[in-house]
């Protein structure tokens, strides 16, 4: 499954993003926020038991998105994100649904910084594991023998092969 990806250390807080969506939504579904200086793009995580769908009076939050019709702007959905990521615009319920109708979502298109990107969530994980049964076989690294080590062991084999001469 692809997800949205968003790297607050790259993110200047220029609002590009915020605005792609809210020309191609009405409202925008993602959200910078200012936190000390620092910038963070708050948007849908899509989580697996998510809040908002559980709640939802209607059953209009599903999967794939927000159904508009079924909707009734109670608000309960807002309330209960844990990333505050969903927006109540004209009376509906509006969060992230990665534009499926593009390829490639407009706040990736339109950030500059390439703080926002779309991931393969499968494929990360499966990398990150690869890392990190790398990094506990050893693989990929050498085996250094220490110069102090290197010499000792020249000095007892020359040793032993003097004493086998005896």
């Amino acid at each position: 499954m692809d997800k949205i990806l968003t790297q607050p250390e790259l993110c200047d807080g220029c609002l590009d993003c915020e605005d792609a969506c809210a020309r191609l939504y009405g409202a925008s579904r993602i959200m910078i926020r200012e936190v000390e200086g620092a910038f963070y793009p708050i948007i849908c995580q899509h989580c697996e038991d998510a809040p908002c769908k559980i709640i939802c009076p209607t059953e209009a939050i599903t999967d794939e998105g927000i159904n508009e019709d079924k909707c009734i702007g109670c608000g309960l959905c807002m309330m209960v994100c844990p990333f505050g990521s969903v927006v109540i615009h004209d009376k509906k319920a509006h969060r992230c649904d990665q534009c499926p109708d593009q390829d490639t979502p407009a706040c990736i298109k339109a950030c500059s910084k390439r703080a926002i990107s779309l991931v393969d969530t499968e494929k990360l994980k499966l990398e990150k594991q690869k890392q990190y049964l790398d990094k506990l076989s050893g693989v990929g690294k050498k085996k250094k023998q220490s110069q102090f080590v290197n010499i000792l062991t020249t000095n007892t084999r020359a040793k032993k092969s003097l004493n086998k001469g005896d």
